[in-house]
């Protein structure tokens, strides 16, 4: 029994050490997670269409624009005035108000949208209104590209947005002249597109690559048992639908999961200092050095005051302080061959490196060749 006993405890003891020694071990690389198509791919054809009106609101506390500056707006108001059975051509030199201004409204409808379902409009000061809070966007066709209208909009604008200005400071957080109006119009006439009947569709990707669009065919393929996919182009997947049910096969498609895949590119904003890299960038072997001169020049003037019962004058006596910073603590970085992208960032920040100074490094590398990466500047 003594043995048995001893047998068990040195069994437990080794299973012990096994796990903790695969806890000490590191964890494997994260793989990349597959994503829906329905996500990275749109059916062609099925689209939004741009709406864009001009209207007026009114309600505002004073914040309007000035009749006298907005002509635009100044007729606008008499011209709804008048279909209202108002009459101010005789008066019009003393039409003053502040309370209504000129704005131009835009929409998207949604592909499939019906006469009497509503859609969510932006409302944009066009004049020299400061705020659009509290007012009532009065009723304003949407036209589309072909000058048809296809929405009606109107309702209460809340743009978000605080303002409040004294005699000495002024504070203001959001934009106040820009609002929204949730499901602030109607639709009123629908953008024909037949679905159901078609022999064939295509899925046009996002973000166009090859590699991707074969991904694609394949998955929609296997889950058909069929060949219904064909990848064109990077951007374009043929299906043919071969007598099947176009919605019931795009629900089934729109589903699946693939592992999308992307172009070694660096993004970079110049005028904002933002720098976007993509996880596939890599760097030959390169020597990094960054460092800048700086001279800083202070000036102290000091006033000289002479002795009591002197016949001396009061002067200003400049006092200039110069330093020199050639940042020379400042050292060589290695980035060894083929490093990814986390071994970049880090092996930079090493260096003390900022975006800005990351941007100029980052295309003195591409101009060496070490740069393994498309770079595009904005």
């Amino acid at each position: 029994m003594a043995k048995i006993a001893f047998a068990r405890a040195k069994t437990a003891w080794a299973l012990a050490a096994t796990m903790a020694l695969l806890l000490l071990l590191p964890a494997p690389p994260a793989a990349a997670q597959p994503v829906r198509i329905k996500d990275i791919a749109d059916v062609e054809g099925v689209r939004d269409n741009q709406l864009v009106g001009y209207g007026l609101v009114v309600g505002l506390a004073g914040t309007g624009d000035r009749l006298r500056t907005a002509i635009f707006t100044r007729q606008t108001l008499i011209g709804m005035l008048e279909r209202l059975g108002v009459n101010t051509r005789d008066n019009e030199a003393k039409l003053e108000t502040k309370n209504v201004a000129a704005v131009m409204v835009t929409a998207n409808l949604p592909a499939f949208a019906r006469p009497g379902s509503r859609i969510d409009i932006a409302v944009s000061a066009l004049g020299d209104a400061t705020n659009l809070q509290g007012g009532t966007l009065l009723v304003t066709p949407l036209l589309g590209a072909d000058g048809e209208v296809y929405a009606v909009a109107q309702g209460a604008v809340a743009t978000g947005a605080v303002s409040a200005r004294g005699a000495g400071a002024s504070v203001q957080r959001g934009v106040p002249t820009s609002a929204r109006i949730a499901s602030g119009a109607i639709v009123e006439r629908e953008i024909p597109y037949a679905l159901a009947g078609r022999n064939s569709l295509r899925l046009a990707l996002r973000n166009p690559d090859l590699t991707t669009a074969r991904r694609i065919a394949a998955a929609v393929n296997r889950a058909t048992g069929g060949s219904l996919a064909t990848a064109t182009d990077p951007r374009t997947v043929a299906l043919n639908l071969a007598g099947r049910d176009p919605l019931a096969l795009l629900g089934e498609i729109e589903q699946l999961r693939v592992e999308p895949d992307q172009v070694a590119r660096v993004v970079i904003e110049e005028a904002s200092g933002t720098i976007v890299m993509g996880a596939n960038v890599r760097v030959s072997t390169v020597a990094v050095a960054q460092g800048n001169l700086t001279i800083r020049i202070t000036e102290t003037p000091q006033v000289s005051q002479p002795a009591p019962l002197s016949n001396g004058q009061t002067t200003v006596v400049p006092r200039t302080n110069i330093e020199v910073d050639d940042q020379a603590e400042r050292r060589v970085g290695t980035l060894g061959g083929g490093v990814t992208l986390q071994e970049l960032v880090r092996g930079l920040n090493a260096l003390g490196v900022g975006p800005r100074d990351l941007i100029s490094i980052l295309q003195a590398v591409k101009a060496a060749g070490a740069l393994q990466a498309e770079m595009e500047l904005r």
